[in-house]
């Protein structure tokens, strides 16, 4: 039988680890770390963690709150979307994940893009809006 993504990623410590190193590129990554100026990062990393393991068929439920309402006025453009999918291959490559599994993972991530891109523009590094409201922190 055919392992799943989930199992082809190395499982949940495997994504942990992918996810560690995405969130840390993204915080030096001057086009996008704006806008996860007012994040919890703990909260932040085990969304991730449970969304791509979920999203790769893996056991873990995601149970935050939907894309379009967690994006809602950040003012994220496809030129910030696209840093960011950069930077998440940079990390598959970082850990050695195959290409063919890269392009597994992010044809089931890539749907998202129409809830969180609120800006159709190639710019990239612009500030979080004072308005935007992030999740309270895990309690």
């Amino acid at each position: 039988m055919a392992q799943t993504l989930y199992e082809r990623l190395g499982g949940t410590n495997a994504i942990a680890a992918v996810v560690d190193d995405f969130v840390a590129r993204c915080a030096k990554d001057g086009r996008i770390n704006g806008k996860f100026a007012r994040s919890d990062i703990p909260r932040l990393k085990k969304m991730l963690i449970d969304q791509v393991c979920e999203a790769a068929g893996g056991p873990c439920t995601y149970a935050g709150r939907d894309m379009k309402e967690t994006h809602a006025g950040m003012g994220v453009t496809s030129g910030e979307f696209d840093a960011l999918v950069q930077d998440l291959v940079a990390s598959l490559d970082q850990f050695d994940v195959s290409k063919g599994d890269q392009g597994e993972l992010l044809g089931v991530l890539s749907p998202m893009k129409s809830y969180v891109v609120e800006i159709d523009s190639p710019e990239t590094g612009a500030p979080l809006p004072g308005s935007y409201q992030p999740a309270p922190p895990l309690g």
